[in-house]
């Protein structure tokens, strides 16, 4: 089970997805945040959903927020 205190989002690459991580374990790059709710279900957090992701303190955004999605600039 995926430890929700320690899920980081990082900030989008040069495709627009962003690397997903949980417990230290890489659950794969997000597009989107149904993507983040498939990856968090997968490991194990049950009644997650794209709500719970955009307003759940128990993850850490870098480089942008629940919104921030696409190529950063200058990439």
């Amino acid at each position: 089970m995926a430890d929700a205190r320690t899920i980081v989002i990082y900030p989008p690459a040069s495709d627009g997805g962003r690397r997903v991580r949980a417990g230290g374990r890489f659950l794969g790059m997000a597009y989107g945040l149904l993507d983040v709710v498939e990856f968090l279900r997968l490991a194990g957090l049950e009644n997650v959903d794209d709500d719970w992701v955009r307003q759940t303190a128990l993850i850490e955004w870098r480089g942008g927020d629940a919104e921030s999605w696409g190529a950063s600039p200058g990439m």
